[in-house]
């Protein structure tokens, strides 16, 4: 299944990348499975997208939690938390 992912703000200067297509291996089916694939990409990786680490998501422009399913073709973002004031 082929998804759409983009990163913000600080994410995508850690990771040095805003967006990337990828083809994602069976098994993969919630955001949260996103996160943790990415995560085995090791290094900044890993370090950015850490299970503990805040991180907010968004699937198809809606913030999800890491239980949302991925469906063919949808764009899944990952960005910190903002604050506003």
């Amino acid at each position: 299944m082929k998804i759409q992912l983009r990163y913000f703000a600080s994410v995508r200067e850690a990771l040095d990348l805003a967006d990337e297509t990828v083809d994602l291996p069976d098994g993969i089916a919630t955001v949260g499975d996103v996160r943790a694939w990415l995560r085995v990409r090791g290094g900044v990786w890993a370090e950015t997208l850490a299970e503990g680490r805040a991180l907010r998501m968004a699937c198809n422009h809606v913030m999800t939690g890491a239980g949302t399913r991925v469906t063919e073709g949808c764009e899944v973002a990952f960005f910190p938390p903002v604050t506003g004031g």
